[in-house]
């Protein structure tokens, strides 16, 4: 599957990002703490995908971190995730931590380009 544009979302309780690739542009999005509520990371996606007069729609993606990483971090970015291709009818896939060493778009694409990343995900891992 060819992916272009997409929104990805590294929100693990260590180091959260958002990434957004729009037209050949890449912007990253780094979170000064730990994400706590959906309503922070819904607000900033919303400002970034406005800023950058984002069009959702079914040839969209959204790529996802599942993990390991804090329970709750993970559950508030996934559900977010979730609502986005509820509501848009995007695509949805996963992603481990170890796949993506730096957050970048050249790694990005790699981890695209190489079938890591998994559709009807979601198989998570959690820390303890």
């Amino acid at each position: 599957m060819k992916i272009n544009n997409f929104l990805i979302i590294s929100c693990t309780g260590n180091q959260d990002k958002i990434g957004l690739k729009i037209n050949n542009n890449f912007i990253i999005h780094n979170f000064q703490t730990k994400i706590e509520n959906n309503e922070e990371l819904v607000t900033t996606i919303l400002n970034l995908l406005d800023k950058h007069k984002v069009k959702i729609d079914n040839n969209f993606s959204v790529l996802i971190n599942s993990g390991p990483g804090s329970f709750s971090t993970i559950r508030t970015a996934l559900s977010v995730a979730k609502g986005i291709k509820i509501t848009k009818e995007v695509n949805l896939f996963g992603f481990k931590n170890s796949d993506l060493p730096q957050f970048n778009l050249e790694n990005i694409e790699f981890l695209i380009n190489r079938d890591l990343i998994e559709k009807n995900l979601i198989k998570l891992t959690y820390l303890s």
